[in-house]
């Protein structure tokens, strides 16, 4: 049997991904799909961490509008994430798979406060860890709690799991002449203005040489393809 490419992983789920087509709540045939393609990357000796999004409940600043402050509206945005972080967490165990919650806002009574060591320590022993509350900053997106994550444990990868199956030279839904990358920088993603993580996320994930791919979470099982090191979506990395 083939060795997979990633020994240590972090993967990023956005919280409209785990809504299916509702784009809202939960969408647990979605996330059984999701979880079933995690426990196979566990059981073939990878280290996974995720971090979930909280859009399928709560976007911050874009659903808070004038009516709410904005810190507020971001640490409404940080508990819809530790919803979704504690949904994932029950489907995953389900599958008879151990799973930690580590959020970056205590609370104690439903989930570990995050810890790197410790967070490590689970990674190593084979079980699944699931941060929630993004960095536990306001004015900070998931997408740059991800790689701040995934620099933090050492991860090889960040794999991006979105609604698009790729990084393209404009929107594919407006543009039907964008062309799809197989390979971007750093560098020319921000140079662009292309819509991979934000501004930060991708500043982030340059200064630490985190190489990210993002891919279609439409079909779950392309988590194990990337992980086995199957060339799907775009991989944004250093200039060669």
């Amino acid at each position: 049997m083939a060795e997979p490419r990633y020994k240590r992983v972090l993967l990023k789920v956005s919280g409209e991904a785990l809504a299916g087509e509702a784009g809202r709540g939960l969408n647990f045939e979605v996330i059984g799909s999701v979880c079933n393609a995690i426990k196979k990357c566990v059981d073939m000796g990878v280290q996974v961490g995720v971090v979930v999004g909280g859009g399928n409940f709560w976007r911050g600043v874009k659903d808070g509008g004038d009516h709410i402050e904005r810190t507020r509206a971001d640490h409404m945005g940080m508990l819809a994430t530790a919803l979704n972080a504690l949904a994932v967490a029950g489907v995953l165990e389900q599958t008879g798979v151990e799973v930690r919650v580590q959020t970056a806002i205590e609370m104690r009574a439903i989930a570990e406060p995050y810890i790197r060591s410790r967070a490590i320590r689970h990674l190593e022993k084979g079980r699944v860890v699931i941060f929630g509350c993004g960095t536990g900053n306001p004015f900070f997106s998931t997408d740059t709690a991800a790689v701040l994550r995934a620099a933090e444990i050492d991860a090889d990868v960040i794999l991006l799991a979105k609604n698009v199956d790729g990084v393209y030279s404009a929107d594919p839904q407006i543009d039907p002449c964008a062309t799809k990358y197989d390979t971007i920088s750093y560098t020319d993603v921000l140079a662009r203005h292309l819509k991979v993580m934000d501004y930060t996320a991708t500043s982030l994930s340059m200064d630490n040489s985190i190489p990210v791919i993002l891919f279609a979470l439409k079909d779950p099982e392309n988590i194990c393809r990337v992980v086995m090191g199957e060339k799907l979506g775009t991989i944004v990395k250093e200039e060669q």
